[in-house]
């Protein structure tokens, strides 16, 4: 088993999934504020304090902490071409144990979006995850309505799983979600999602 580092650096074609750090705080609010009512829909609502800077540095510190206890991989999507941040990528909830597995979530700036950078990102994270951390099973959820989040885990080798009812409070209230997961030996053949 390979833990993780505290500073993370993946390399894609186009980007670079680094470890966020305080000074991404300015990009961060920027697109984040910019991408408000595009990340809504999909989101668990922003807290009062989603933008400000303390609230930023607990996420920093958050990152941190996981990586070097191996329970999250928090990454942001830099691109190399003008160091722009385009979004971020999260393997959280790393089970060692029986388990080895962990769980996906990402998002993209709405100025971003179906450009193929999460498909990148996606694609990266998952063969880290497989090759370095010697995980087994990488999940995802999203909400049934969010066609391209589907098609991206599809064509990225998640296969469709089943349906959580009440899986996560979204935008406010409690959201059935369905459920994908790549397996590293995947022998199971394409599913059909509802």
């Amino acid at each position: 088993m390979l833990l993780l580092r505290r500073k993370l650096n993946l390399e894609t074609e186009r980007m670079t999934l680094r470890t966020p750090v305080h000074n991404d705080f300015r990009p961060w609010v920027a697109l984040r504020a910019a991408s408000r009512d595009y990340l809504t829909p999909w989101e668990p609502a922003w807290s009062d304090d989603h933008l400000s800077r303390k609230a930023f540095s607990n996420r920093v510190y958050w990152s941190n902490r996981s990586i070097n206890a191996g329970t999250a991989m928090p990454l942001f999507l830099i691109r190399r071409a003008d160091q722009v941040l385009l979004g971020a990528i999260t393997l959280d909830n790393i089970r060692r144990g029986p388990a080895l597995a962990g769980t996906l979530g990402y998002w993209t700036g709405a100025s971003f979006a179906r450009q193929g950078y999460m498909r990148e990102a996606i694609e990266t994270v998952v063969h880290y995850a497989f090759n370095h951390l010697d995980l087994s099973r990488i999940e995802a959820a999203c909400l049934p309505e969010n066609k391209p989040s589907r098609g991206l885990l599809e064509r990225t080798g998640f296969k469709y799983e089943g349906v959580a009812q009440s899986y996560l409070q979204i935008n406010g209230r409690w959201r059935t979600h369905v459920l994908y997961a790549r397996l590293r030996s995947d022998r199971r053949g394409k599913t059909d999602a509802i």
